[in-house]
């Protein structure tokens, strides 16, 4: 067998029959799985501590999970082995993958050669926000009968799952900043092939990672210069790291938007006239002054406006339609655990939402106080994300949760294979502390089940308790219901 140029085993990828899956359960992992039985393929996986909803996504696709990574998971040899970046090169699967010769690629070098080559590659990338906007921009591309291919970060009811193999020209893809996997540890959108990108915002994230700021920086800048000369470069004017680096891609077409109330923000497209309310969020599309008409969503604040408008921006640069752009991003119903309406209990509303950067955090929390303006807030907060459990946005959660009407903080996540100084550690007595000299109501406590007992006992009928976290929370969505129900 042949090597590629970095040493790995050369693959013919039309020979390839059975592909077994690496670290399966991770979200883009999942529906490149659910991509691969579509198309025809004999799908394997392995995985540990699998939750919702990767795992309902996958039971539902029908692929089972097997439990644990070792050698034996690769019997029967599979023709091609795709290594999510959730592994290392010492994982015990991983070496027996290298021992017996694979052949094995990345995630998006996967998605690369077997779905993106020949598609019009529209990339949605950025800090905040593209998982929700990828969602909406494959809403507004299946709306206007372009049968568009779509992979989303998040299970998506329009898509009934987190992606969609389309007939059309377009592959909607979200742009992932983070490394792609132990042989490559460069941002998994460079892979994609953009001829179009979105660039919700740039923010320094992934502490892990990035060293800076300018590392982030540095990473977008590769992004959108790999755009064509002439391709539409929709960027986010209310983030001006997101502008500079726009600005470096002098080959592209840059298109900025925005929403009026943020302060500074002039724009190509602006929002204006942003109503929120129980019949959902309404606002105005203008450009150069003049009005292009109303859009209507399902999903609530500023934050999804925003979101909104990128998308739209996108839509009117691909030649459609006021009214097509408008119907489709109408119809968006939204994406799991992005302001997450789960249910009424007790009378009480809960919320599960994927917010962990303390923008993300603000823009939730502002979101939620807009569609229910007269109801006690609660905002419940796992510092889990690699950035968030250190200390590096510490006074920036005190400003992102201030709003809400109380507050509990969960404890630190720890990771095994990360190992974070305690002197670098993020602070919930702190945050707390600070919270509480603002007049906000604010507890820590360090476990899911003292959570859940916790919110059960004070909460009231009418209340809105909004759960945060980049990850399981411990299974806290689950054990509130039963709480709130059982009280």
């Amino acid at each position: 067998m042949s090597a590629t140029a970095d040493g790995r085993p050369r693959v013919a990828m039309e020979a390839v029959r059975h592909v077994h899956l690496v670290a399966i359960a991770g979200v883009a992992m999942a529906a490149l799985a659910g991509m691969l039985k579509q198309r025809g393929f004999s799908v394997t996986g392995s995985d540990e501590a699998v939750y919702p909803p990767m795992s309902t996504v996958l039971e539902r696709l029908g692929i089972a999970v097997l439990e644990g990574y070792r050698a034996g998971n690769l019997t029967p040899r599979p023709d091609l082995v795709v290594i999510g970046n959730k592994v290392s090169r010492d994982n015990s699967e991983v070496q027996a993958v290298l021992a017996a010769g694979l052949p094995y690629l990345s995630l998006p070098e996967a998605l690369a050669e077997l779905f993106i080559a020949g598609k019009q590659s529209l990339v949605v990338a950025g800090t905040h926000g593209k998982t929700t906007s990828t969602a909406m921009l494959g809403c507004v591309l299946e709306h206007a009968g372009l049968d568009p291919s779509v992979l989303v970060g998040g299970d998506s009811p329009d898509l009934h799952g987190n992606f969609k193999l389309g007939a059309g020209p377009h592959f909607v893809i979200e742009g992932d900043e983070y490394d792609t996997a132990f042989f490559d540890k460069g941002p998994k959108f460079l892979h994609y092939r953009p001829a179009a990108v979105i660039l919700t915002a740039v923010e320094f994230d992934h502490a892990d990672i990035y060293g800076d700021l300018d590392a982030v920086k540095a990473s977008f800048r590769k992004l959108v210069a790999l755009l064509p000369a002439g391709a539409p470069l929709i960027v986010a004017a209310a983030f001006l790291h997101a502008v500079e680096v726009a600005d470096t891609a002098a080959q592209a077409r840059r298109v900025t938007f925005g929403v009026e109330h943020q302060a500074g923000v002039a724009a190509d497209w602006l929002a204006t006239d942003l109503r929120d309310g129980a019949d959902g969020l309404r606002l105005r599309v203008r450009r150069g002054g003049g009005s292009e008409g109303e859009l209507r969503l399902r999903v609530p604040g500023a934050i999804n406006a925003a979101n909104a408008l990128g998308v739209y921006a996108l839509g009117r640069e691909l030649g459609l339609s006021h009214q097509i752009v408008a119907g489709g991003l109408e119809r968006f119903s939204g994406v799991a655990r992005r302001q997450e309406w789960v249910g009424d209990f007790r009378g009480v509303t809960l919320i599960d939402d994927f917010a962990h950067h303390p923008t993300a955090v603000a823009g939730t929390v502002a979101a939620l106080r807009g569609r229910y303006p007269q109801r006690r807030l609660w905002a419940v907060f796992e510092p889990r994300s690699n950035t968030s459990r250190r200390r590096v946005f510490q006074r920036d959660y005190v400003t992102a949760l201030s709003a809400a009407d109380r507050v509990i903080i969960g404890g630190v996540f720890h990771k095994p294979t990360d190992s974070v100084a305690a002197e670098d550690l993020f602070s919930p007595e702190q945050l707390v502390a600070d919270l509480t000299a603002r007049g906000v109501a604010a507890q820590s406590l360090s476990d899911s089940t003292s959570i859940a007992a916790a919110i059960a006992a004070e909460a009231q009928s009418g209340d809105v308790v909004a759960l945060m976290s980049n990850g399981g929370f411990g299974g806290l969505r689950g054990k509130l219901q039963v709480a709130l129900q059982t009280s």
